[in-house]
């Protein structure tokens, strides 16, 4: 997938509001090691790094555009790499991960491989978007079908459909009670977003879901994309305003020694 960072930060306050939220529910513990798991730019890590200076935080990302913007941060006990989450190496005391494991399937077997990279007595905090029932994601998928030849067959976890892996609250604390998690707290929080009619929940959508699909087309089949998801946006949201309930479970959990 081909990130654009400045697409992503046009909505950079309201993105940013659940990140806030989940970096206060991290408890004020001393962290050695320190990683962020989807880091786009940088931000949350450097947000981490000067929080805990003497912990050795890591901010990986497989995206090289958003890594090139996150390469401007510049503090000493932060770096950044380019690999995906799923090679992740090493062991850590604090794991994070803001908006970034929705694009992973199987979250119970995603929290069990993570689960073993943190030590006894080691943090994990996420943030997952919740949306995946909001007419804007079942209009995209719908779009997609319609664009299947020239996606190559691509869909998202191989339906046409595609069922997001993201799991209630409920089933976030049930999973991490299995993997013998303690002092859990897992809880889902609408973010109000008010968007400029179909052309502005558009514009939204064009800085996460709808990368995956803009970067399988070229130019041209991209604006058919675009503007056939549009009508069936303009179809559904006719006003000029769009309540946009922007939806995040954010859940923490603490690993006991």
């Amino acid at each position: 997938m081909t990130w654009n960072p400045d697409q992503y930060h046009r909505f950079k306050d309201a993105r940013s509001a659940p990140a806030r939220d989940l970096q206060a529910m991290i408890p004020e513990r001393e962290y050695g090691d320190i990683v962020d798991l989807g880091c786009g730019t940088g931000e949350q890590a450097t947000q981490l790094a000067a929080r805990f200076p003497a912990a050795r935080v890591l901010g990986l990302d497989s995206s090289p555009e958003m890594l090139t913007r996150a390469s401007e941060h510049s503090i000493q006990n932060l770096r950044f790499e380019q690999g995906s989450i799923l090679d992740l190496r090493g062991d850590f005391d604090l794991i994070y991960s803001n908006a970034a494991l929705q694009w992973l399937p199987d979250h119970p077997a995603l929290l069990a491989q993570i689960w073993t990279q943190l030590r006894p007595g080691g943090v994990l905090a996420v943030q997952v978007p919740a949306n995946h029932d909001h007419a804007s994601h079942r209009l995209l998928s719908e779009t997609a079908d319609q664009f299947r030849a020239e996606l190559g067959g691509y869909t998202r976890f191989g339906t046409a459909h595609r069922s997001s892996p993201v799991l209630s609250p409920a089933a976030y604390a049930e999973t991490l009670d299995a993997l013998g998690a303690g002092e859990i707290t897992a809880i889902s929080k609408v973010y109000p977003v008010i968007l400029d009619g179909a052309a502005g929940l558009l514009d939204w959508t064009r800085g996460t879901a709808l990368v995956p699909y803009i970067s399988r087309l070229g130019e041209e089949d991209g604006q058919r994309f675009e503007a056939a998801y549009l009508q069936k946006l303009t179809d559904a949201f006719p006003g000029k305003r769009v309540f946009y309930a922007f939806t995040r479970v954010l859940f923490v959990a603490y690993k006991p020694t």
